[in-house]
């Protein structure tokens, strides 16, 4: 049963607490019916709130957690101290049927190592993965893996192409999505070993699988699921974001210089606002830590107040759609497959 709780893990990302804080207040300004647990510092977030006049507020509660994450600590430092972090007390939560969703924009590794010991894995599955919808001419792709794996072998990137293609089917209506394998070529024997093999395994499936697709052709709509491994596909997005921030400046820079280019964008002024939202990282929220038993949603280290109600938004809707739970149903039937995967 919902418990109408959304813990969000205020003590991650690179803009503090504060940002964490003001999309929280802001999403429940907005919306009825939840209430948000903020984990971290007591004091400190007690603190914030009562600047917003929030503090007596029961839509929003501070959980305390005596220790944070930061994005430099290595796996033996947060492992030590996970007990006490914001992280592992927004995952009790959810194990304890407390809340029905974690959001955190603070380390990745962190979050999904701690998800996977607390909430445990679904059946059939070994490894998590990050997935994102990514912006393309025709709408939008679900990317996967997009940073939860620096290694993967093809078993695992076989698994992230059924989990998302159960994602697609369930929660967005897609009927038999168009999965592709991202490699550095578009022939079947294009690739490395790790693509290679994997594109012999997708190929015998019962999938829309569509072959390998190239990075340059993943924003053309051409495939509904990207299928690569976590350093391929964090590579990828970071790049995806610093053109969108590169194309961002050099606009900005030629509509100032001169009158003609201030008079032109007057009149362009409604289809850039369209062009900006649909680029725009934070309309997103954040990736969806695809396998763990549980909703928990990554934002973006440095997610702004937009990015944080978005991200509450996204889990929320995950929540309603039964996510989890369908995507664990759909697995248990394809035990064949997974049993015939555990020799890969």
């Amino acid at each position: 049963m919902s418990s109408d709780i959304l813990a969000v893990d205020a003590m991650g990302g690179d803009n503090g607490c504060e940002t964490v804080i003001r999309g929280s207040i802001e999403y429940l300004k907005e919306n009825n019916g939840i209430r948000i647990a903020l984990v971290g510092k007591e004091k400190l977030l007690k603190k914030e709130l009562k600047k917003y006049g929030m503090e007596n507020d029961d839509r929003i509660f501070v959980i305390n957690a005596h220790e944070e994450v930061s994005m430099k600590d290595q796996f033996l430092t947060y492992w030590r101290k996970r007990e006490k972090t914001s992280i592992k007390k927004g995952l009790d939560l959810i194990k304890q049927g407390r809340a029905d969703s974690l959001i955190s924009t603070g380390n990745t590794g962190a979050v999904m190592a701690i998800s996977k010991d607390i909430l445990g894995m679904l059946d059939n599955i070994d490894r998590p993965a990050l997935s994102i919808m990514v912006p393309t001419l025709k709408g939008h792709s679900l990317l996967v893996d997009v940073g939860a794996n620096v290694d993967s072998k093809p078993k695992n990137l076989v698994q992230f192409a059924l989990m998302g293609k159960v994602y697609l089917e369930n929660v967005l209506g897609i009927k038999r999505p168009r999965i592709a394998l991202m490699s550095i070529g578009e022939e079947d024997s294009k690739g490395n070993e790790l693509t290679k093999n994997t594109f012999s395994i997708l190929k015998k499936l019962d999938i829309n699988f569509i072959g390998n697709i190239e990075g340059k052709d993943i924003h053309l709509g051409e495939a509904d699921l990207i299928v690569t491994d976590g350093f391929t596909g964090n590579v990828t997005l970071k790049v995806s974001e610093g053109i969108v921030d590169l194309m961002t400046s050099l606009l900005r820079r030629e509509i100032k210089s001169s009158l003609l280019s201030k008079i032109g964008v007057f009149f362009l002024k409604s289809s850039l606002k369209k062009i900006k939202k649909k680029l725009d990282y934070s309309e997103y929220g954040g990736a969806l830590l695809l396998g763990v038993n549980g909703v928990v949603i990554i934002g973006h280290g440095r997610s702004n107040v937009k990015a944080i109600k978005n991200a509450i938004e996204q889990s929320r809707e995950f929540v309603k759609k039964n996510v989890v739970n369908k995507i664990g149903q759909e697995i248990a039937s394809m035990e064949k497959i997974f049993e015939e995967l555990k020799y890969v």
